[in-house]
């Protein structure tokens, strides 16, 4: 019954990437993009749980372990992969859990090395789905929940046109997170 936790996609054929996401796709041409089977890897556990420590140190994440992480990896009800990132040496920078749903991708969670955070890898994660969308004729990008004011949700908002789901129904995003009944 959460009414300011709104889910949000984004509509893939109308999205155009604006100048500093060209620039973030630039800046990162020098990743190779592997999608895997969603099989739990200590490589993964270890990028997700330093993510975890220097992002959401606060947050219920940040205490799980490799089987917590495993379950979360592994167990699920819907074809699922993960996207790994792998830069020109071989080193995992970004990794993502996905959905494959009937209409689109579902960035189920992302995570990344903090020390590659200039290359903004979570943006890149997202504008890598878009493009993966596109090539699949998938129209939509599931971004999560939206929760307004939130600066951790606030990255969402940069890929429009973005949608959101209330009363049944999807509607257009406007600056304010919904509309304002929704909040």
């Amino acid at each position: 019954g959460c009414r300011a936790c709104l889910a949000v996609r984004t509509v893939v054929d109308e999205f155009a990437p604006s100048t500093s996401q060209r620039r973030i796709l630039r800046a990162n041409t020098d990743l190779a993009a592997a999608v895997k089977a969603p099989r739990a890897t200590a490589e993964q556990y270890e990028l997700f749980a330093t993510y975890q420590r220097s992002r959401h140190f606060d947050g219920d994440m940040a205490s799980m372990d490799f089987y917590d992480y495993q379950a979360l990896v592994e167990e699920t009800p819907v074809e699922s992969s993960v996207v790994e990132l792998r830069d020109r040496g071989g080193r995992l920078i970004s990794a993502c859990l996905v959905d494959h749903m009937s209409d689109g991708l579902s960035a189920v969670y992302s995570f990344f090395d903090p020390a590659e955070s200039r290359r903004s890898p979570g943006t890149h994660l997202v504008l890598w789905l878009i493009e993966q969308a596109q090539s699949k004729g998938l129209p939509y990008v599931y971004l999560g929940y939206w929760i307004g004011g939130s600066p951790k949700m606030s990255y969402k908002s940069k890929f429009r046109p973005l949608e959101y789901y209330a009363n049944g129904a999807w509607h257009p995003f406007d600056d304010g997170g919904g509309t304002s009944d929704d909040g």
